[in-house]
């Protein structure tokens, strides 16, 4: 079914239903429809980032690169799988 019938189906089911079964409807998707805040409007987490990015361009936070990464958890997997740590 496509979005735009299942859309024409809610729409349908909603402007015949009952009362009660609005509410338990808007019971179950209130939390949904409250509008999500974007990550750029939050000044608190935008600060955290600048004070990271900031760091890091001097050199006091090292970066890793995705290969390091990648390298650390591939060798991370082969210690739990071996049991061997160093």
């Amino acid at each position: 079914m496509t979005v735009a019938a299942i859309k024409e189906k809610l729409h349908d089911y909603i402007s015949e239903a009952d009362d009660d079964k609005i509410k338990a409807l808007y019971t179950l998707l209130e939390d949904q429809m409250n509008p999500i805040s974007e990550w750029s409007d939050d000044e608190e987490f935008v600060a955290e980032l600048d004070e990271r990015y900031s760091r890091w361009e001097h050199g006091i936070d090292r970066g890793y690169t995705l290969d390091e990464v990648k390298e650390y958890l591939d060798q991370q997997r082969k210690e739990r799988q071996t049991g061997v740590t160093k």
